[in-house]
């Protein structure tokens, strides 16, 4: 079979920061202990055993903020049931605050060959207010131990539309950022998710966030000084120097096939995907157990395929084929500037970025 890209979730963190939604948790102790072993005994136990590689993502969560004994761990289970192809990119998220040159140095020597380090602002106040447990010192200190480390690829993650931003303090954070010198950069606008501390303090008028035209001028912002410091956009949100974009993301943008693995993963195979139980210590009991880890499953039906295949592809700058979608939907788009065709290929413009969601509504 064809090289698939595998993720795997390390769902722990030093704290919840108060934006976020994902499948994360503020733990410590025996729970981690277990988890880990749960992951491993998912993975040597798993149904894809044998399948090799292209790409290895640890995502979370904050991977390092396992043990360093903790984290190999998992990822030897990793590499001997999917014998990374040559060239494998194989990246872990970190946080800045959890960096550790002797760490950097054990993963770097194991196989990791990419970071992407969760930054988000290099001001301490939004850093405060994101409920981040770094200062900012601490990102470019987190890039030098990456660097001595061994590592040539680096990522850097930020974010726009912080409450109380204004347009001078987003300069001087992708002036910090493009000074560091790394790979890549992803930019995302905050989002108010539900069941977040954000979303609460939302409601009563509690965060002071710029509006949609603010919003707006923040990314054409970020666009153009990107460009300026040799940084191609390949996707809505993520920037990168040539022959560094991150492959692992491109395999869920070009709709292909991924496996998952640990709390709260999801894997997709051969038209079905999969979710698995996301708290810690339901996961390790479905484990060990014997039990199903599945929390959601689906049978990924042709409009389904068809809807997922234009939400992904019209993200990248490349664009997706133009074959199958309706030519009155295409014409309304091109009339109105969002959309542009090249051969048999369509790609929104860049002005037509800010309308993506209208724009695959319309193609759906």
């Amino acid at each position: 079979m064809d090289p698939v890209a595998v993720y795997i979730h390390t769902p722990f963190c030093p704290s919840k920061c108060g934006y976020c939604d994902f499948n994360s948790y503020a733990m410590e102790g025996e729970i981690i202990d277990r988890t880990v072993a749960a992951t491993v005994e998912e993975i040597e136990r798993g149904r894809h055993r044998g399948r090799a590689a292209k790409t290895i993502f640890f995502g979370g969560g904050t991977p390092t903020f396992l043990r360093t004994d903790q984290l190999l761990r998992i990822f030897t289970a990793v590499v001997e049931a999917h014998p990374p192809v040559d060239d494998c990119e194989i990246t872990s998220e970190a946080n800045p605050g959890t960096a550790d040159a002797d760490k950097f140095t054990a993963m770097r020597n194991a196989g990791f060959n990419r970071l992407s380090l969760g930054a988000q602002s290099f001001k301490a106040a939004d850093l405060l207010r994101l409920g981040r447990v770094h200062g900012p010192s601490e990102i470019g200190e987190a890039v030098a131990k990456a660097r001595d480390a061994g590592f040539e690829n680096v990522s850097v993650d930020l974010m726009f539309a912080l409450p109380g931003q204004a347009m001078t303090a987003w300069d001087e954070n992708l002036k910090a950022a493009f000074a560091l010198g790394t790979e890549h950069l992803s930019l995302y606008c905050l989002t108010i998710e539900p069941n977040t501390a954000f979303y609460k303090q939302n409601l009563r008028g509690q965060l002071d966030l710029p509006d949609a035209d603010a919003q707006t001028r923040m990314y054409d912002r970020a666009v153009s000084a990107a460009a300026g410091a040799g940084l191609r956009q390949y996707e809505i949100s993520n920037f990168a120097r040539p022959r560094f974009e991150c492959r692992h993301n491109l395999c869920y943008w070009h709709n292909e096939d991924y496996i998952g693995y640990g709390p709260g993963a999801v894997e997709k195979v051969a038209g079905r995907r999969r979710t698995n139980i996301k708290h810690p210590a339901r996961y390790c009991d479905a484990v060990e157990n014997g039990k199903d880890l599945a929390c959601e499953s689906e049978s990924l039906d042709a409009r389904t395929r068809s809807t997922e295949r234009i939400m992904l592809g019209l993200r990248l700058n490349e664009g997706m084929p133009a074959a199958g979608l309706r030519e009155e939907a295409l014409q309304s788009l091109y009339d109105k500037g969002w959309l542009e065709r090249e051969g048999e290929r369509i790609r929104l413009t860049r002005s037509g970025r800010h309308y993506c969601n209208q724009a695959i509504v319309a193609l759906i």
